[in-house]
């Protein structure tokens, strides 16, 4: 809208004159350059959708040979979205809806002495209010070993932000008075707010309910791999730093929200929730209330945003369910922005020290890395993300010698959980900062460090993940040679940098959060009766990435139809098969490997139906650009829409299936020896210019430079904003992010305003490609690009920063106190923790 308004006001708007006019537009995804350049070119998009991001060559033969993959198609959600005919949960409305809230609590720990809720039942318009007394008693959580939430509180809460009770009333505003006629008697406990204390002699213990659990200590990681003391006898240099992270919140757009109806007498459950794993919901819903997966249907409406923290079952889906069967009405559930940053589930905060040894070459001999996360109140992904935070070190550089130790620690902050790049992005940012200083105590090109040690095909790591396709090398050489690195490097005034950093993920974990014996993805294609389409049928949760589009290209290439024929229906349980859905960069590859198989089931039916129509072999037609033709002789043949009816009409629907399991033996005999696994690994080259003001340490990236290995692009148009945007919110993890809290652990910037995230204004340049590259274990050869493209962007400002000032910020965010304080322009500051708070009787 507020490009429309611009655009009728000056039909030839500038840069700068865009960027004012949307600086007031926040974009989660941060995909302003492509904004920018949609606005500039506005008059060629009207009668044709344009990618104007211009094709690499890699980018150009992969699509020279397909017709739909490889092509920068119209997004499939995109009409809806733009024209505001997209349904997001909190835009439903069901007859007779009510809404319902969360009361929280206003203490970080504490014992649960008394609640009264008879004032907010008394107050007109209120129907139920419900306590942890009214709720199931099952424990539940994302780790099978973990289960240490409960749906509302029952006798203890542990953060600020714990879900007390719940009312649900006519309308927003009467729930909203009646949660503060809610008297609650907490008695405080002693509470703490860093590991530090959290492990202190003594301290309080915030799950004294589970005795297995050793104090506050969530996750303790062990690993060694090789002999890292006799490699670092044999470096001829080792350097060690500790470095420490920011505790970030993914702050999509779009609220949590849920709406819940119960229909068949109450007998089965119907939820529409803003998620981005809809299987895991209905699996969560299922165990937690005992109530069977066949009684509940989950649908997925549009969502906007996730970037991880929507990969939970939350209170909000919990309460909404409760309380329609209780009124036998359905019931809305939104989060405002405060109550999202105190459910929280953002990214961890790791203290980590790290020590490599190094040859005089550069050649790395032993890692030896120690991480502190802290984990909040609960365990959410904890566990897992405790893990991957080690494993996935080794995947850039060979290491023969590696050592980790992680440990997660329980405070009495809310849970971090899941974020893009889950668990790696701060121990690559500590790395890649620690390869220019080694580079720099060696006398080496912080290029050449990397590519000495960089990972090759067909490798396993020293802790046994398998590295299948892998064009890291040509990632390094590509973005060194256009950045124009040899002409910049070391010939910039002093406050102008350039630096480069190195990242990559999975795609796709190797297992599922639990045991299970079903494939990880699972789709269905139906061919219309009239063969003029076919319908998709898949839950992998697009939740704003663009991979419904991806899905339907695939699906339509195998089907050798075009890609505005497939029509994707919508996700929901019901209709779908299951899916693990939208996290560890899985759906490319995974649901794209299922949905090809269930379009090379329907396309064997429609070409058996041709070959006897046309008297040939089958298995020498072709099905392509919606004809089906005998390879040999393409004149010969016959439309793809006619052999479809034919089929349906010789044998009734025609269907197919697919299904994607990964390979079984991926990963090490060890604990923990299936984190980190994948089917294929991405990689990323990012090199960052930089100026920075030498008086106030300010920092403006005025450049990225990004070249990524992600196998066949299968949407140039999406592998370029998922890069961009990556590379924007890496930008806002290096330079502004942090989710701060106040001696009672309440967040002090629970906001959009005082949480600093990127705008169109911080939007440098960003020049982004692909290598040619090609997964054979990928759909036509791709893998992973939404969250590996954000790991390089860290690393690559702290070194562009340091080559600008000489400043080696070690803390994140990098932020100008920390810059003028290397400058020597302000003196250090206190890093001290608060210590515990001890206990008193407060009622609220």
């Amino acid at each position: 809208m507020a490009a429309k308004a611009l655009i009728d006001a000056n039909p030839s708007p500038g840069d700068d004159e865009i960027r004012q006019a949307l600086s007031g537009n926040l974009c989660r995804c941060a995909a302003y350059n492509r904004i920018l350049r949609a606005v500039l070119d506005w008059k060629s998009f009207e009668t044709v959708p344009l990618d104007t991001h211009p094709l690499s060559d890699a980018e150009r033969d992969q699509a020279r040979d397909l017709d739909v993959v490889g092509h920068g198609v119209t997004r499939y959600d995109a009409p809806d979205k733009v024209s505001g005919r997209a349904k997001y949960t909190a835009d439903l409305r069901l007859p007779g809806m009510l809404h319902g809230k969360i009361l929280t609590s206003p203490i970080p720990h504490g014992i649960v002495r008394r609640i009264d809720v008879s004032r907010a039942r008394a107050l007109p318009g209120v129907l139920d209010v419900i306590t942890g007394a009214d709720v199931p008693d099952e424990w539940y959580g994302v780790s099978p070993s973990r289960h240490d939430e409960q749906i509302l509180a029952k006798d203890r809460v542990r953060y600020v932000g714990d879900e007390v009770a719940a009312v649900v009333a006519v309308d927003e505003e009467t729930a909203e008075k009646a949660m503060s006629l809610i008297d609650v008697e907490y008695e405080e406990l002693p509470a703490v707010f860093d590991p530090d204390h959290a492990l202190a002699p003594g301290a309080p213990v915030i799950h004294p309910e589970n005795p297995r659990y050793e104090g506050n200590v969530n996750t303790r990681v062990a690993w060694h791999f090789g002999d890292v003391e006799r490699g670092f006898a044999e470096a001829d240099h080792v350097r060690d730093q500790r470095f420490v992270g920011n505790r970030t919140y993914q702050h999509p757009l779009e609220p949590h929200a849920a709406l819940a109806r119960w229909e068949h007498h109450g007998q089965r459950l119907t939820i529409w929730s803003a998620t981005q794993t809809p299987h895991y919901l209905h699996r969560t819903l299922s165990r937690t209330l005992g109530v069977p997966m066949g009684s509940i249907r989950v649908i997925k409406p549009a969502v906007g945003g996730g970037f991880g923290c929507k990969a939970e079952t939350t209170a909000l889906d919990f309460c909404a369910a409760i309380l329609a069967r209780r009124t036998g009405r359905p019931v809305m559930m939104e989060y405002s922005r405060e109550e999202m940053v105190l459910h929280f589930r953002g990214r961890h905060k790791q203290t980590m020290d790290l020590k490599v040894g190094v040859k005089r070459d550069g050649t790395i001999t032993a890692v030896q890395f120690r991480s502190t996360l802290d984990g909040g109140a609960y365990t959410s992904y904890g566990v897992i993300t405790a893990y991957y935070a080690g494993s996935m070190l080794p995947t850039l550089y060979k290491f023969p010698n590696y050592k980790y130790d992680g440990l997660r620690v329980y405070t009495n902050l809310p849970a971090s959980g899941a974020f893009r790049g889950h668990g790696v992005p701060q121990p690559r940012f500590a790395f890649e900062s620690m390869m220019d200083m080694l580079a720099e105590d060696l006398g080496i090109d912080p290029f050449e460090i990397r590519l000495r040690n960089a990972m090759t095909p067909g490798t396993r790591t020293c802790n046994a993940l398998d590295i299948s396709s892998c064009e890291f090398l040509a990632t390094l050489e590509n973005a060194r040679e256009q950045s124009g690195w040899r002409q910049k490097r070391g010939r910039l005034p002093r406050g102008k940098g350039i630096g480069v950093g190195c990242g990559g993920f999975v795609s796709g974990a190797g297992y599922p959060i639990y045991r299970s014996e079903f494939p990880h993805s699972n789709a269905m294609i139906r061919v219309h009766e009239d063969g003029t389409g076919a319908s998709l049928h898949i839950a992998a949760a697009d939740i704003g990435q663009g991979s419904d589009t991806v899905l339907v290209q695939i699906a339509a290439e195998e089907l050798g139809i075009p890609y505005e024929r497939v029509w994707l229906a919508d996700c929901d349980t019901v209709l779908s098969p299951l899916d693990l859905g939208s996290y560890s960069s899985r759906v490319t590859l995974m649901g794209g490997n299922a949905v090809r198989q269930a379009a090379a089931g329907v396309k064997a039916q429609v070409l058996e139906t041709a070959g006897r129509h046309l008297g040939c072999d089958p298995y020498a037609l072709v099905a392509r650009s919606g004809r089906i033709f005998v390879a040999a002789h393409p004149a010969v043949g016959m439309d793809w829409e006619e052999a479809a009816r034919l089929a349906f009409a010789a044998r009734g629907p025609v269907v197919g299936v697919g299904s994607y399991s990964p390979p079984k033996d991926l990963g090490g005999e060890f604990k923990g020896g299936t984190v980190g696994t994948s089917p294929a690994y991405s990689f990323s080259t990012a090199v960052a210019e930089v100026t920075v003001d030498l008086e106030t340490g300010y920092v403006t990236v005025d450049r990225f430079t990004d070249f990524s290995d992600a196998g066949t692009v299968v949407n140039p148009t999406t592998f370029h904003s998922q890069v961009e945007g990556a590379m924007i919110m890496g930008l806002g993890e290096t330079l502004l992010e942090d989710t701060t809290f106040d001696a009672t652990g309440a967040p002090e910037n629970p906001n959009l305003h005082d949480y600093l995230v990127p705008t169109i204004r911080e939007t440098p340049e960003i020049r982004t490609a692909a290598v040619e590259s090609y997964e054979p274990r990928g759909p036509f050869g791709a893998k992973e690009i939404g969250e590996g493209s954000l790991l390089p962007a860290l690393g690559a400002i702290a070194n562009a920063i340091y080559d600008a000032c000489g400043v080696r910020v070690t803390e994140l965010p990098i932020t100008p106190e920390r810059i003028l304080r290397g400058l020597g322009k302000l003196p250090e500051a206190n890093r001290d923790p608060a210590p515990a708070r001890r206990g008193c009787r407060s009622s609220t």
